[in-house]
């Protein structure tokens, strides 16, 4: 890309969306072309097309997507599929009508079988079966994946799918019933801090382990990848192959830490002086998701923010928000 290039970034909002807007903008990158939810509705083809018509970018960061929790997955099954599929059906194939030299298609741990082998390598997609919870979803984004990969077949098109570990970051929804793990405790040990309470309960037995990705981090390795040379872009696209491994790219940090761990660091952070309780009636889900990021780091990128710090900044965001 160069600084002069229009760009797209559908889901510009969004925890995703706003860290590639903030990171592009850092980096000279001012020819952006975005709409809200309210200006485009990217589930409507007509729409879409015109759209694309229209302006005519040339690099397109598909960050847009329907999202939620287990509760949302399994309440909207129907909405999570067909929403998703829409989208990215509509963006990845108007982008091929206009010409787009480049795109980046989003998507999420969860394409990965259940019971992956760890560190899930690329080549492990699509070699089990899923989380049942969150199928819907999966398989949507899969279908994304296989459609990308599709495209630089038959038509030689330059679509790069990244599947980036659990992010937090500034801009975090904080919900207390719909947010994630990161920013739930973070509200949860700041609400315990403000009323003085003596322990704070956290679900499950604290065992299981993630893996967490600061989104400023995840931005970076996004605008890397889109910026890679042509011969280095084009050979991770699978143009003139079908053996397996589709044009995919997982970006995360390496490494993971408990829930337990996770959330001793929290209480520091927020300065919280009681204690942790961990209700293990409550589900831990899997017991670990971490990503194999070697090709990535073998590349030349790797993730610089430490959990500590990244944190910190994101409590520093919840406290300007609340």
């Amino acid at each position: 890309m160069n600084l002069e290039s229009k760009i797209y970034i559908a889901g510009h909002r969004g925890l995703v969306g706003t860290a590639l807007m903030r990171n592009l903008r850092a980096k000279g990158y001012e020819n952006f072309v975005t709409r809200t939810h309210a200006e485009l509705d990217l589930t409507n083809q007509t729409a879409v097309d015109e759209f694309f018509a229209d302006e005519k970018p040339d690099y397109v960061f598909l960050a847009a997507a329907k999202v939620g929790g287990i509760h949302a997955n399994n309440t909207y099954p129907a909405e999570f599929i067909r929403d998703n599929l829409a989208i990215q059906t509509n963006i990845i194939h108007a982008a091929y009508k206009n010409n787009v030299k480049r795109l980046m298609f989003l998507g999420s741990s969860c394409i990965y079988p259940r019971m992956a082998p760890q560190p899930m390598k690329e080549e492990h997609l699509l070699t089990s079966e899923l989380e049942p919870t969150n199928r819907p979803y999966a398989l949507a984004k899969i279908a994304g994946i296989e459609m990308c990969w599709a495209y630089n077949r038959q038509y030689k098109t330059r679509y790069l799918a990244v599947m980036p570990t659990n992010l937090y970051g500034p801009g975090d929804n904080y919900h207390p019933e719909n947010s994630h793990v990161i920013p739930a405790l973070i509200r949860r040990f700041h609400e315990a801090k403000q009323a003085n309470s003596p322990s704070v309960t956290v679900w499950g037995s604290g065992t299981p382990k993630r893996e967490f990705l600061y989104s400023e981090d995840m931005a970076d390795a996004c605008v890397y990848l889109m910026n890679l040379p042509d011969a280095q872009f084009v050979s991770l696209l699978g143009q003139e192959r079908n053996d397996g491994l589709p044009p995919l790219m997982n970006i995360g940090v390496g490494h993971d830490l408990t829930i337990r761990e996770l959330a001793e660091t929290v209480k520091a952070v927020v300065g919280y002086q009681g204690t942790i309780e961990f209700d293990s009636t409550k589900p831990d889900g899997t017991p670990r998701k971490l990503m194999d990021v070697g090709r990535l780091n073998a590349m030349g990128w790797k993730a610089m923010t430490d959990m500590r710090s990244g944190l910190t900044a994101v409590y520093r965001d919840f406290l300007d928000r609340n």
